[in-house]
C-alpha cells in the first residue's frame, strides 16, 4: 500500500461515506462490481472518466479514483479522463486539489497546460490536460467508460472501445465561475467526488 501525502491521507480519513444515500450507492457499485471483477480475474483496471470539455469534473474522477486505488492496495488500476472535444484543466481544479494535500506542477505553458499532480512521494504523477477521451494518452479498448456529466452521457451514446459505460454525473461547478463562491463550490464537488471513489474503492475484495 502506497503511503500518500500526509496532509492528504488526513483529509481522505476525514471523508464520510455514510451520508451516501442509497440511491446513489446503486449507481456506484455498478462501479464497484465492475472493479471486482476485474481484481478476481487478475485483469487490468481501466477507468476513464469522460466530460464534455474534460476541464472540471472528469479531472477530479481520475485524480480521485487513481489516489483511493493506491490508498485500498489496489494494484494494476489506471485512471484517465477525457472530454468530447478538448479545452484545458481549469486551474480552480488545481487549487481545489491542493486545498486538500497534492503537490501540482505545470509542466508546459499555454492555452491547454500540462500539470504534473502528485498524492505520494514514490509513485509516478498524474498527467493532467484536457484532451478528448479518443486522445492517444487514453486506452483504445477493455475500459470502463465513465461519464461525469449528463451533456456529455447523452451526446455519446456509443464510446469506442469501452467494455462498460456508467453514467456517475457531476453538478458543474463552473455555474459559480467569477462568483465569491467560486473556490467552495469547486472543493464542494472535489470533496463529493471524493467521497465517491472512496466508497468504490474500500468495497472491492483484494483477498
Amino acid at each position: 500500500m502506497i503511503a500518500i501525502f500526509k496532509t492528504l491521507k488526513i483529509y481522505v480519513e476525514s471523508l464520510s461515506t455514510d451520508e451516501l444515500t442509497e440511491e446513489r450507492k446503486v449507481v456506484l457499485n455498478n462501479l464497484v462490481d465492475y472493479i471486482q471483477k476485474k481484481v478476481d480475474t487478475k485483469a487490468p483496471v481501466n477507468l476513464n472518466f469522460i466530460c464534455t470539455h474534460n476541464s472540471r469534473r472528469s479531472h477530479l474522477g481520475q485524480i480521485w479514483a487513481q489516489c483511493m486505488s493506491q490508498v485500498y492496495g489496489l494494484e494494476h488500476v489506471q485512471c484517465y479522463s477525457g472530454g468530447t472535444e478538448a479545452t484545458a484543466l481549469h486551474p480552480t481544479i488545481i487549487s481545489s486539489l491542493q486545498a486538500v494535500g497534492y503537490t501540482v506542477t505545470a509542466l508546459s505553458e499555454g492555452t491547454n497546460t500540462v500539470y504534473a499532480i502528485k498524492y505520494a512521494d514514490n509513485v509516478a504523477p498524474i498527467i493532467g490536460f484536457s484532451k478528448a477521451y479518443d486522445h492517444d494518452f487514453n486506452p483504445k479498448s477493455d475500459f470502463a467508460a465513465l461519464m461525469t456529466c449528463d451533456h456529455a452521457d447523452a451526446n455519446c451514446p456509443f464510446i469506442v472501445g469501452a467494455n462498460a459505460r456508467m453514467a456517475l454525473n457531476y453538478n458543474d461547478p463552473k455555474a459559480f465561475d467569477g462568483t465569491p463562491e467560486q473556490l467552495q463550490k469547486y472543493q464542494e464537488r472535489s470533496a463529493q467526488i471524493a467521497t465517491e471513489m472512496k466508497y468504490v474503492f474500500q468495497n472491492i475484495k483484494t483477498a
